[in-house]
């Protein structure tokens, strides 16, 4: 996940119709933003804070690329993107001049500006990473919706996401974007006095004064207090027209007019892959930039590349599951580390000091979760843990029903787990089937073989003619976690 710190305003800088904001990493042309890959930023950051002044091509490719051996070629590469979102050469305008021996120079002249009470959003300390074709679709349909929804399992990164599509935006709203962080909240009745505080509004008159407003409202956060947010979603939909709602939940608020947006955990790739692919994959990325960060001069070495990328398909690319294991790196290196996993999640049970108590880990997040459902929804969610391999909802009825869970209540209670990102649901040939995620079948094994229905619903499960070969989407590597459980 990325770190966070929230400025008071955000100090950029002007050259033509052009504007930079350094801790947004965004740069604008007339207010709407341009597309630039993070290399890219990194590169026109250094030439700004030299503006005026050549950096050498070799200052340039320490500084980008601290911990690599890169060619220049990559260099010339990004800086051909610089230009060309410049318009460099066109209408007589050149902001990047080049020099053989001396390399690379901001020529533009710059002008301090500020962004004063338009945003409160947190600057990012470290990239996005993986997240362009979701970040593409958003940027695209949040501007002509009313409500959109970003939706997925605790850790998998949804207040990254929509911080950045709040920043990108930002200059799309004339009254700005505006991130409102509701975890804190225990009861419905704070929410509306709690927006308010964050715009700066009165609590109550906050409908009434959002009335002439054109902004962007991120509520993130919003699974623990659904009903509340839908009836001020309501309001602001009836009197404030000019307000666009982006929200970040586990489970959608299922409004008419609502845009859901499901979001993956990062890309990951088969360790069988060649190093190239390896270090392609977005979740391979992101647990090195993370391992990185704690340790200066970290290398991946070939035996690391495997056992980061069986990390990353064990841990489902939940980028907070990578950081947790990232930070166990250093004591235990990256075989230490993919070995405990083997056992289970204790590993991942303790995380960042700093969030709220249901956000420092993996295991916290799933036992906020777990202990919000009704019994019966607990039941099923740790029953159907005996299932290996993606599965029907005719299989879940045959293996997991019994006297006190009719198979006529099922249907209800499978859906009501996968609205709530706790089973994963994917179109098939014959309608849908449902799959765990390692992380979240793992707790949820767990969960099982302490109520003691382990050996029941697993004999079942053996007995049943219910799980065929499901050859479309082949099962992860589970051998530890199954010895673990008793599956062989």
């Amino acid at each position: 996940m990325n770190s966070l710190v929230t400025p008071d305003t955000e100090a950029a800088v002007g050259f033509g119709p052009f504007v930079f904001y350094p801790q947004q990493r965004l740069v604008t042309r007339d207010g709407e933003p341009l597309v630039l890959g993070g290399r890219a930023l990194d590169i026109f950051q250094v030439l700004v804070e030299h503006a005026g002044a050549y950096v050498s091509k070799q200052a340039l490719l320490t500084r980008v690329w601290p911990d690599s051996v890169v060619e220049e070629i990559n260099l010339r590469v990004h800086i051909a993107a610089l230009r060309r979102a410049f318009g460099d050469g066109q209408d007589g305008c050149q902001y990047i001049l080049n020099d053989p021996r001396q390399g690379y120079c901001l020529a533009a002249s710059l002008a301090p500006t500020t962004d004063l009470e338009r945003h409160n959003l947190p600057a990012r300390l470290s990239p996005v990473i993986g997240r362009d074709k979701v970040l593409g679709r958003l940027l695209a349909d949040v501007p002509r919706q009313r409500l959109t929804t970003v939706t997925g399992p605790g850790g998998v990164g949804k207040t990254t996401v929509v911080l950045r599509v709040a920043e990108l935006l930002l200059e799309h709203f004339a009254d700005g974007a505006w991130f409102v962080d509701l975890a804190t909240l225990t009861e419905p009745h704070q929410l509306q006095a709690h927006v308010a505080q964050a715009l700066g509004l009165a609590p109550d008159a906050l409908i009434r004064q959002l009335q002439a407003r054109r902004l962007l409202l991120v509520l993130d956060g919003c699974e623990h207090l659904l009903q509340a947010c839908r009836e001020l979603a309501l309001r602001v939909g009836a009197s404030a027209p000019g307000v666009t709602l982006l929200l970040s939940s586990r489970e959608a608020l299922n409004m008419v007019d609502e845009c859901t947006v499901q979001l993956p955990g990062l890309a990951r790739v088969s360790p069988l892959e060649l190093e190239p692919q390896l270090l392609a994959s977005p979740a391979t990325q992101l647990l090195i930039e993370r391992v990185g960060a704690r340790q200066q001069g970290f290398a991946a070495t070939d035996r690391d590349l495997v056992a980061i990328a069986q990390i990353c398909q064990r841990l489902d690319g939940l980028p907070l599951a990578l950081e947790l294991a990232a930070a166990q790196v250093g004591v235990l290196g990256v075989a230490g580390v993919l070995e405990q996993l083997e056992q289970g999640l204790s590993l991942l049970s303790h995380g960042r000091r700093t969030a709220v108590a249901r956000h420092q880990s993996l295991e916290a997040m799933l036992d906020w979760s777990f202990e919000r459902l009704s019994a019966a929804e607990q039941r099923v969610f740790q029953r159907l843990a005996v299932f290996e391999r993606p599965f029907t909802l005719k299989a879940a009825m045959a293996v997991i029903s019994c006297s006190e869970l009719g198979v006529d209540q099922l249907p209800w209670l499978l859906s009501r787990l996968a609205s709530q990102s706790l089973v994963m649901v994917e179109a098939c040939a014959n309608g849908v089937r449902f799959f765990w995620l390692n992380t979240t079948r793992a707790y949820a094994l767990e969960k099982l073989r302490r109520s003691g229905q382990w050996s029941l619903y697993h004999r079942r499960y053996l007995l049943q003619d219910a799980v065929k070969p499901l050859h479309s989407r082949p099962a992860p590597p589970r051998q530890g976690l199954e010895q673990r459980v008793g599956l062989h």
